[in-house]
C-alpha cells in the first residue's frame, strides 16, 4: 500500500478522532456495528403500515442491543450518541426511539424516584411507551392545556377527561403500529377545586385488541416522508389509580388528599414534569446532523463519480472538478462541522460538572437546537440538489432524509419559538454574558481574511451588534408589551444565530487546538476559514459601516476569499467527509458506491453479449 494512501488514512481517523470528541471507538462505533443487521437495510416499495411497523420492529431490535436501558436513558452522552446515527438511518425511528427512550423512559425515572412502577415492561419493549403533552388547541403554550385529572378523594383516584374538541392530544403515536402502548398524559391536576398546574401522568392506553376503554384514537392524515403511526387522542372519564400521577420530588398528594408543592408557581411546576424536553433537544439536533453527513457523504462520493462535459476535454471531468460544485458541498462540509462541534459543546454542558438545568445550559441548548437542525436542513437540500436527478430518488437515501430533519425542526420546541424565547432570556441577562469586546482595533484588517483570531473577532463584533441593536430596539417607545417585544424581536433573533455562530465558531477552533498532527490540524484551520467567511458574507456591509472592515477586506470576501480557501480545500474534499465514518451498510445509496449505473443494469438490455 503507497505511502500517500496511508497518509490519507491516517488524516481520516484524525479528522473522526476530533468530530468525535475521541469517543468514537466507545460511544458510537458499536452502534454502527448493530446497524448491520438485515433489518435495518433499505427496503423499496413499502406501505405506510408496513414501514410503521418495520420502524416498531427495529427500535425492539435496537433495544436488544441496549446492555442496560435505564443506564442509556440516564447517560446523555449515550443518548445523544443513538440519535447520531439513528438519524442517518430511519427517520421513523428515531421519532419512535426518541419518544420512547428519552421523553417516556426519561421523564419516568426522573417523576418516580421512589420507583413504583414496574419499569421492566418497558425496558424489554413489551409496551411501548408515548407521551401526550400537545393539544389541538394548545402547542408551545402547552402550559395551558384543557385536559383534566380530578381527584376522587373518596376512592383515591383520578378522572382523566377531554372537556373539548380543542383539549384533543394531537399527534402522539398512539395509533395500532407496535402493538400495547402506554402514555404519559399532561393534565391538569384538579384536588378539592383547586387547579394545582399540569403534571404527567402514567396511562395505560391500548392493548393488542386495540384501545382501551374510553379512550378514543383516531388517526391523522399521512405526513409524507414518515411512517410514524400519529393519531389524535381523547379521555371519556378514564379511572385512574393514585399512583398513576408522577409529581416528581417536587409536588405530593398525601394521604390526607391534600396537595402539597415546593414550587409555588403552577408553570414551574408544568417545566419540571417535562424537563426531558431539554434532553430531546440535543437528540433531535444530533439526529438531523446525523443524517445530514450521511446525504453529505453521499453527494460527495456521487460529485467525485460522476463525470460530465468540459471545455477541451474528450473524457470529461467529475462534477467536483467545477468550482461552484466545490463551494457548494465544502461550505456544506465546513458547516457539518461547526455543527459536529457545537453538539459536542451542548452534550458536554448537560453532561460534566456544571448544572445541566442551569440557565446558561438552558439558553445554549436551545440555540444549538435551532441553529444545527436548520443547518442540517440547509446541507440535506444542498445535497439533494447537486445529485440532480439522482437525488430525487428513496434509493439514494437523500431525499427521504429531508422529512425527518424537517420534524426536529418541530418537535420539542419549535424553532422559532425556542429562539424566542432564549432571545427574550439573552436580553434580559438570564443565562447569557456577551463575550467581550475585542481589544485590537479591526479596522485595521488588511485583506486576505485568514487569520483565525480576526475572524473570530469579527464574528463577536457582529453578535455584539446584534445584540446592541436589540436592546436599542427594546428600549423605543412602544404602545404596550407586545408591541414593545415586536419591535425587538427580529434583531434579538439575530442575537440568537449569531450566539449560535460563535459558539460553534469557538468549539470548532478548540477541537483545532486539540489535534496533534500539523496537517490535520492545517486542514481544519482552512476549513474554518472557510465556515466564517461564509457566515460573515452577509454582515460586511455593516462591519464596514462600524469600522470593523476595510474596504479592501470586503471587496476580497465578495470577490476572491471564498473561492481561495475552497480551491485549497478540495483536494482534501473526501477525506473531509469520509471523517464522518459513515459505513456503506448504513448508507446504502447505489450513487455512494463505485460503478454506480451498475444499480441501473438490465440483464437482459441490448447492450448485453
Amino acid at each position: 500500500m503507497g505511502t500517500a494512501v496511508l497518509a490519507g488514512r491516517a488524516q481520516v481517523s484524525q479528522l473522526t478522532e476530533v468530530l468525535f470528541d475521541g469517543r468514537f471507538d466507545d460511544l458510537h462505533r458499536p452502534w454502527t456495528e448493530h446497524f448491520r443487521r438485515d433489518i435495518f437495510r433499505y427496503r423499496d416499495g413499502l406501505s405506510v403500515s408496513e414501514r410503521s411497523e418495520l420502524a416498531y420492529e427495529r427500535l425492539r431490535i435496537v433495544n436488544e442491543g441496549i446492555e442496560s436501558v435505564e443506564g442509556l436513558v440516564t447517560a446523555t452522552d449515550r443518548l445523544v450518541s443513538l440519535h447520531e446515527w439513528l438519524g442517518a438511518v430511519d427517520g421513523s425511528l428515531t421519532t419512535l426511539a426518541t419518544i420512547h427512550y428519552n421523553l417516556f423512559l426519561g421523564s419516568l425515572l426522573r417523576l418516580d424516584p421512589r420507583r413504583t412502577v414496574d419499569l421492566s415492561p418497558f425496558t424489554r419493549l413489551h409496551r411501548y411507551g408515548t407521551v401526550l403533552i400537545t393539544e389541538l388547541g394548545y402547542g408551545n403554550n402547552a402550559a395551558e392545556l384543557e385536559t383534566t385529572a380530578v381527584h376522587q378523594p373518596e376512592a383515591d383516584t383520578f378522572v382523566l377527561h377531554t372537556p373539548s374538541a380543542g383539549a384533543q392530544k394531537f399527534m402522539p403515536n398512539t395509533g395500532p403500529a407496535g402493538g400495547r402502548k402506554s402514555g404519559l398524559v399532561a393534565a391538569r391536576l384538579i384536588v378539592r377545586d383547586q387547579d394545582c398546574g399540569v403534571f404527567l401522568f402514567l396511562v395505560p392506553l391500548r392493548d393488542e385488541h386495540g384501545p382501551l376503554p374510553g379512550i378514543r384514537i383516531r388517526p391523522l392524515s399521512e405526513t409524507p416522508g414518515s411512517a410514524v403511526d400519529h393519531a389524535i387522542t381523547s379521555f371519556d372519564q378514564v379511572v385512574l389509580e393514585r399512583t398513576a400521577l408522577l409529581a416528581g420530588d417536587h409536588a405530593d398528594l398525601t394521604a390526607e388528599g391534600a396537595f402539597r408543592s415546593a414550587l409555588g408557581s403552577r408553570r414551574r411546576r408544568f417545566l419540571r414534569s417535562i424537563q426531558r424536553v431539554t434532553t430531546g433537544k440535543l437528540c433531535l439536533a444530533a439526529a438531523a446532523l446525523g443524517g445530514a453527513r450521511a446525504g453529505l457523504t453521499v453527494a460527495m462520493r456521487y460529485a467525485h463519480r460522476r463525470h460530465t462535459f468540459a471545455p477541451a476535454s474528450r473524457t470529461g471531468v467529475p462534477l467536483f472538478a467545477y468550482r461552484c460544485h466545490q463551494t457548494r458541498l465544502l461550505g456544506a462540509a465546513a458547516r457539518a462541522y461547526a455543527a459536529t462541534f457545537l453538539l459536542r459543546e451542548a452534550t458536554r454542558g448537560c453532561t460534566g460538572p456544571g448544572d445541566p438545568e442551569s440557565a446558561e445550559a438552558e439558553v445554549l441548548v436551545a440555540a444549538a437546537k435551532g441553529w444545527i437542525t436548520w443547518q442540517a436542513r440547509e446541507i440535506a437540500i444542498e445535497c439533494r440538489e447537486r445529485c440532480g436527478a439522482q437525488g430525487l430518488l428513496s434509493a439514494n437515501r437523500i431525499v427521504d432524509l429531508i422529512t425527518p430533519i424537517e420534524s426536529t425542526i418541530t418537535a420539542e420546541g419549535d424553532n422559532l419559538v425556542i429562539w424566542t424565547k432564549a432571545a427574550a432570556d439573552m436580553l434580559t441577562g438570564r443565562g447569557y454574558s456577551p463575550p467581550p469586546a475585542p481589544a485590537a482595533p479591526s479596522s485595521q484588517l488588511t485583506s486576505p481574511l485568514t487569520d483565525r483570531a480576526v475572524l473570530l473577532d469579527l464574528l463577536v463584533r457582529h453578535e455584539l451588534r446584534c445584540l446592541q441593536h436589540a436592546r436599542n430596539r427594546l428600549t423605543r417607545s412602544s404602545d404596550g408589551p407586545l408591541d414593545r417585544w415586536n419591535q425587538a424581536v427580529n434583531p434579538a433573533l439575530d442575537l440568537v444565530d449569531a450566539y449560535a455562530a460563535r459558539r460553534a465558531a469557538q468549539a470548532f477552533l478548540a477541537a483545532v487546538d486539540r489535534v496533534a498532527d500539523d496537517a490535520t490540524r492545517s486542514l481544519l484551520e482552512r476549513l474554518f476559514q472557510l465556515f466564517a467567511l461564509q457566515r460573515l458574507a452577509p454582515h460586511t456591509g455593516l462591519l464596514l459601516a462600524d469600522g470593523h472592515l476595510t474596504a479592501d477586506a470586503v471587496r476580497d470576501l465578495a470577490d476572491d476569499a471564498v473561492d481561495r480557501v475552497a480551491a485549497g480545500l478540495a483536494p482534501h474534499a473526501p477525506a473531509l467527509v469520509e471523517a464522518f465514518a459513515v459505513p456503506d451498510h448504513i448508507l446504502q445509496a447505489p450513487i455512494a458506491t463505485e460503478g454506480y449505473t451498475a444499480a441501473y443494469d438490465d440483464p437482459t438490455g441490448p447492450w448485453q453479449p
